[in-house]
This record gives structure tokens, C-alpha cells and sequence, in this order.
């Protein structure tokens, strides 16, 4: 078992050298001293050799929609490049990966282990963008009243509905300032300004939004005080908003008791790995053992997917 651990340990390390010195990008040497101008701190080694390995994985995956996509890193709040974030969760793959081993360590479930907690760290980073999303969504929707309300401010002291959007996009909390700034980005180099707010309202999953763009629309075709409409608008959001705000409070009792059944097999099973590792040897002795493991994850999966649907309350 350990030479086979050595092996996979090799296999990795050969993994990173091919990534490092065959998909990287060639450089043109030049000396240090005339590529830093005089006073200025040069860079680490470590800098340098994780941006040629950020560089490797941009020209790898250049043209191609990968698993981690520029649009959901945004989505979700996260500053980085795809590349970049794809190299962090190969590193926790990797700190996984030999976490799993460590734990199955002179056992049978020492490759297994390393194997799956290996490939639990693109799961859990998808998991983490789809929460750190719907928290931000979450909070788009909670600012909304305000918002509206501060539009129809600024549309009563004089400004135009672009300059409106543009001084909450200077005034208000992210994430709404840094949605309605790119949307009057997007008006400044000619994209109509209706198809850039409903373009917000479908990356933010706000139908309140969509139909405040809407109404924005149809105002400017009809005409009419839009300072009043969208208030009324606001006032409308804000009574839905306490509304939703108190069926969330009461379905939270059956969330956390879905969350904490979906855990406990989980917790359960890396616990006997612990305390008395050969106990769930059985299921990878047998053929019998391996399909009931199959069954019973299958099972625990539909089983977790039945629970939250039933305590996602859609409003």
C-alpha cells in the first residue's frame, strides 16, 4: 500500500512538471537586472513559478468553457481569474487528496479515500460559487426597495434615469451598486438601456427587477412621472420582502434539519475510518459490499435532493 501511495504521490508530482514546463507558455530570458527598474522589489520565486503555472492553465483552457466559468466567478463575488481559481482548487484537491490518504492509511480505503477527497474539491468550490451566488442575489433582492426608492430621489431632484442609475451605482452597497454599474457601463458604449437593466434582472434571478425594467420601459415609450411609479413599485417589493422574510423564518426549522440529516451518514462513516478503520472494510472485500456502498450513496443522494426540494418554499 505504500509503494502504491508513492506511485500516485509520483504521478502527481510528474502531473505538475508537465503542466509547469510543456503547457506553459515559452519566455525570452532576460538578466533580473534589466527586467526590475532600480529600487523596486523584485519578485519571489514562489510568484513567479505560480504565475507561469496560472499562464499554463489560461493557454490550456483559452476558448473553451470549462467547469469554472469567468461568468460565475462574477456572479458570485469572487475577484479572480478562472485560471487562478482553477489552480486554488487543484491545490485543495491536492491538500485533500493526501488528507484521504492519511486517513485510510494501512488500509484498503487509502486509495479510494485519496481518490474521492480529491475530487471532492471541484465539488465543494461549485457548491461555494452556487451559495456565495444566491447570497448575493439574496441581497440584491433585499436592497431593492431601497433602491428604487433612491431612483426616485434623484428622478425628483432633476436627474435622468441614467444619471439616476448612475448615482446609485456610486451611492448604494454592493452588489446592487456593482450591477448598476455595469448596466450603465453598458449604456455609455451604445447598448440600450432596457436590455441591459432586464439584462441584470436575469443575472441577478429577480423577477421584482424585471418588472421594475419593465416599467422603466414602458415609461419611456408612454411617458408619464416615473418618480411615482416607482415608488409605488418600491412599496410593492418592500411588503413582498417581509413576506418572504417570514416564510423563510418558518420553513428554517426543516432546512436545518435537512442539512443535518444530509451530514450525519457523512460524518458518521469518516468517524469509524478514525476510531476503528476495518470496520467498513467489508464494502470494498466483496462485489456484494461495493454495489450495496453504490445503492446506499445513490439512495442518501436522492434522498438529500427530496429534502431540500420539500423545505424550498418558492415565493
Amino acid at each position: 500500500m505504500t509503494v502504491v501511495l508513492v506511485g500516485a504521490l509520483l504521478v502527481l508530482a510528474a502531473l505538475l512538471a508537465f503542466v509547469f514546463f510543456v503547457l506553459a507558455p515559452p519566455r525570452v530570458r532576460v538578466a533580473a537586472s534589466r527586467r526590475t527598474a532600480p529600487g523596486v522589489e523584485q519578485v519571489s520565486q514562489l510568484t513567479r513559478v505560480t504565475e507561469r503555472t496560472v499562464n499554463a492553465i489560461e493557454s490550456v483552457s483559452r476558448g473553451r468553457r470549462g467547469f469554472f466559468d469567468k461568468e460565475d466567478l462574477v456572479l458570485a463575488g469572487v475577484v479572480m481569474e478562472p485560471p487562478s481559481f482553477i489552480l486554488v482548487t487543484f491545490a485543495g484537491g491536492t491538500v485533500l487528496a493526501l488528507v484521504g490518504a492519511l486517513l485510510g492509511f494501512g488500509t484498503l480505503w487509502s486509495i479510494p479515500l485519496a481518490i474521492g477527497f480529491a475530487l471532492l474539491a471541484p465539488l465543494v468550490a461549485k457548491v461555494v460559487l452556487a451559495i456565495r451566488t444566491g447570497a448575493r442575489r439574496a441581497k440584491f433582492a433585499d436592497q431593492l426597495d431601497d433602491t428604487l426608492q433612491l431612483i426616485a430621489g434623484n428622478l425628483r431632484a432633476g436627474y435622468g434615469i441614467v444619471q439616476a442609475l448612475d448615482a446609485v451605482a456610486r451611492d448604494a452597497e454592493a452588489p446592487t451598486s456593482e450591477e448598476f454599474a455595469r448596466a450603465v457601463n453598458q449604456t455609455r458604449i451604445g447598448r440600450d438601456l432596457n436590455d441591459a437593466l432586464e439584462d441584470t434582472a436575469a443575472r441577478m434571478g429577480s423577477d421584482d427587477f424585471m418588472w421594475t425594467a419593465q416599467a422603466i420601459s414602458i415609461n419611456r415609450q408612454t411617458g408619464g412621472n416615473l418618480a411615482e411609479v416607482l415608488a409605488q413599485v418600491g412599496a410593492t417589493i418592500r411588503e413582498r420582502n417581509q413576506i418572504r422574510r417570514q416564510v423563510r423564518a418558518l420553513s428554517a426549522e426543516g432546512r436545518l434539519s435537512a442539512i443535518v440529516l444530509i451530514c450525519l451518514p457523512i460524518a458518521v462513516s469518516l468517524a469509524l475510518l478514525v476510531v476503528q478503520p476495518g470496520y467498513l472494510a467489508v464494502f470494498v472485500e466483496s462485489i456484494i459490499g461495493v454495489l450495496a456502498l453504490i445503492i446506499a450513496v445513490l439512495l442518501g443522494v436522492v434522498g438529500s435532493l427530496w429534502m431540500l426540494a420539500v423545505v424550498r418554499v418558492k415565493f
